[in-house]
């Protein structure tokens, strides 16, 4: 897997080989990006089940100014901490996080301010658990915020949640892309 964009392209990235992940198909990260492109330059940007973090190294490599890589298996950290070193990351640029990404949403300050979050679990996960605090706001704090979802196309979503309108909805495949974005 290679990032494809900005100027980390072609970083080749390493799956940890006993863990099982279903990485975000390449084409599908080049749909997510070009809906991104307005939002993500400076961004501070939240990867949830993060994995190998092909997602969030994309949005450095295209310009977001901070990551934070949420990730439950210690051995995906171990992983994508060296992805991020391989491909010359500076620490001020991001964070990596052992977490489950509920835990880790219902323990995140007021400081912590994202503008792009990025969620990604098995598809086969509860997803209501994390995506209650980005309806109430909590998560996505400043208007404009954006969550995207990555999800088995017969999840059905609301195209409401609380503050959060979905204004864009992409199946590939399987796959389907939920863009929401904080109107409140």
């Amino acid at each position: 897997m290679r990032i494809t964009k900005g100027e980390l392209r072609r970083q080749r990235l390493r799956i940890a080989p006993t863990v099982t992940v279903r990485p975000t198909a390449r084409r599908l990260r080049e749909t997510l990006f070009e809906f991104l492109a307005p939002h993500i330059v400076g961004a501070r940007f939240l990867d949830l089940c993060a994995g190998s973090g092909a997602v969030g190294i994309e949005a450095l490599s295209r310009g977001a100014a901070f990551v934070t890589f949420v990730e439950c298996e210690l051995e995906m950290c171990a992983q994508l901490e060296t992805n991020l070193m391989t491909g010359g990351v500076a620490a001020a640029q991001a964070e990596v996080v052992q977490s489950e990404a509920a835990s880790f949403l219902n323990q995140a300050s007021a400081t912590q301010v994202w503008d792009i979050a990025f969620f990604d679990p098995p598809y086969a996960t509860d997803y209501a658990p994390v995506l209650a605090p980005f309806g109430a706001g909590a998560a996505l704090r400043r208007k404009g915020g954006v969550l995207v979802v990555e999800h088995h196309c017969e999840h059905r979503f609301a195209d409401k949640l609380d503050v959060l309108r979905r204004w864009r909805l992409i199946r590939q495949g399987q796959s389907c892309l939920s863009f929401y974005e904080r109107r409140g």
